[in-house]
């Protein structure tokens, strides 16, 4: 999986760049199917944490913001984690379906 992150608005942190390290590593283990991820911390009024999957032909969005980026981050985490559940189980019910006996 390629990994990609960025900083807008803000300087690079290492700290939240293992950060997010660490919570795509986790992510990977729902979906072997991953292919790329992005991270995209913000600074507006809020801190905003982006983060993007791209797994078999399909893109999943999670964006958060809150007064932390930690705590985005982890939010949209818990988003991303619900949505590839959600993929893996329709994936598997397409394969399923489309089984003939």
């Amino acid at each position: 999986m390629q990994t990609k992150i960025t900083f807008r608005h803000l300087k690079s942190n290492p700290s939240l760049n293992d950060a997010a390290n660490e919570i795509l590593t986790k992510i990977s283990k729902f979906n072997d199917n991953i292919t790329f991820a992005d991270v995209v911390f913000t600074q507006d009024v809020d801190c905003q944490a982006e983060i993007f999957l791209q797994v078999q032909g399909s893109t999943l969005i999670a964006k958060e913001s809150s007064e932390d980026f930690v705590k985005s981050l982890n939010l949209a985490s818990d988003k991303l984690t619900r949505q590839l559940r959600k993929h893996k189980t329709k994936d598997a019910k397409s394969k399923v379906e489309g089984i003939e006996y």
